[in-house]
């Protein structure tokens, strides 16, 4: 496997944990506003028990996607940064604006039901605006001038494609949290709260799989050769579809105690159905940062500073993942948390 490749699929790796991790919290953010009364309380509250300490986590993979993305491909960021600046610049808005949220109303009781309010208004629309990224990169919104690769902006707001990835993003962020807030009431013993997000995830499912293929229709006719290269990889799709199926079967299946429903299996099941369709979409996108102008292999930096990159990214993860590992059994499964 060549550098770039290698460095291409730990940039996807950490946009992939990303993803999910955010749409969980995200998610969790949102839902945390929609029950936020006296008769959706139990589930506001496992929402917000989630969301307590894992907000700042979620951030850390942005961070580490960032940094990998400059380090690996330094070459490319002056093309992505003109062409990305409009959304990358609303979504640091938003987090910024969330975040500092987070961090005062809980010194401030008074400022809990605005904190509610932002945290679930800029959930819902965070992972949609970056989905909206992958528009840009497929070709017929981008043209080189003077050098640069400029968005055209009035093509792609009038574009189905970039409405289609918005509905995407957005149905997969409430199906991805409502399926895990699912499993974590169960962990918790929290039947009420369990059987709200259950009915949400079976709600939603079905929309999150027709807004997907909804994505894959409706891509500008300059996208068609990544369409034709999906079609050539068409088994990761239907190893998708499978898992999908799969998953949403097991909110049916009998559980532990009673219980209707597997909602740890589900979890596991819908985000490997993203793993294999995020692995045959990006195989597919292959070679192009951004097609047909910039490639990996044009955006990769040199061989010693990868070589240095990847020792430094081997190094954290050993760091970092028993500090992961501890903070999921301290928040996550100990019933003391939990259950308070």
């Amino acid at each position: 496997m060549s550098d770039p490749t290698l460095a291409i699929l730990i940039i996807w790796l950490f946009v992939f944990v990303y993803s999910i991790l955010g749409s969980i919290d995200f998610g969790a953010g949102f839902w945390s506003m929609v029950f936020a009364t006296a008769k959706g309380g139990s589930a506001a509250d496992i929402a917000n028990r989630y969301l307590s300490p894992t907000w700042k986590v979620t951030n850390v993979f942005l961070v580490l996607l960032v940094v990998a993305l400059v380090g690996f491909f330094p070459f490319a960021m002056p093309a992505l940064s003109s062409m990305l600046v409009v959304p990358v610049c609303l979504v640091l808005l938003l987090l910024a604006l969330r975040s500092t949220f987070m961090v005062y109303a809980q010194m401030s009781p008074r400022y809990v039901p605005l904190l509610r309010v932002v945290s679930g208004v800029t959930g819902l629309l965070i992972p949609g605006l970056l989905l909206t990224v992958l528009p840009v990169t497929l070709g017929g919104f981008v043209e080189l001038r003077d050098g640069h690769l400029v968005v055209k902006t009035a093509e792609l707001l009038t574009s189905g494609t970039l409405y289609a990835h918005l509905a995407f993003g957005i149905a997969s962020e409430l199906l991805l949290s409502a399926v895990f807030l699912a499993d974590y009431a169960r962990e918790a013993e929290d039947l009420g709260a369990y059987r709200i997000y259950r009915r949400i995830a079976i709600t939603i499912g079905p929309l999150t799989l027709l807004t997907g293929m909804l994505a894959a229709v409706a891509m500008h006719p300059e996208a068609q050769w990544i369409v034709d290269r999906m079609a050539e990889r068409w088994i990761w799709f239907a190893l998708s579809a499978a898992s999908f199926v799969a998953g949403f079967s097991a909110l049916y299946w009998r559980g532990r105690g009673g219980w209707t429903g597997v909602p740890r299996a589900a979890v596991v099941l819908i985000i490997v159905q993203y793993a294999f369709a995020s692995y045959g979409y990006g195989s597919a996108h292959l070679p192009y940062l951004v097609y047909p102008h910039l490639t990996v292999e044009q955006g990769f930096t040199n061989h010693a500073m990868f070589v240095s990159l990847l020792a430094g990214y081997g190094v954290s993860t050993l760091v970092l993942v028993p500090v992961f590992i501890w903070f999921w059994l301290l928040f996550l499964k100990d019933k003391r948390y939990l259950k308070p």
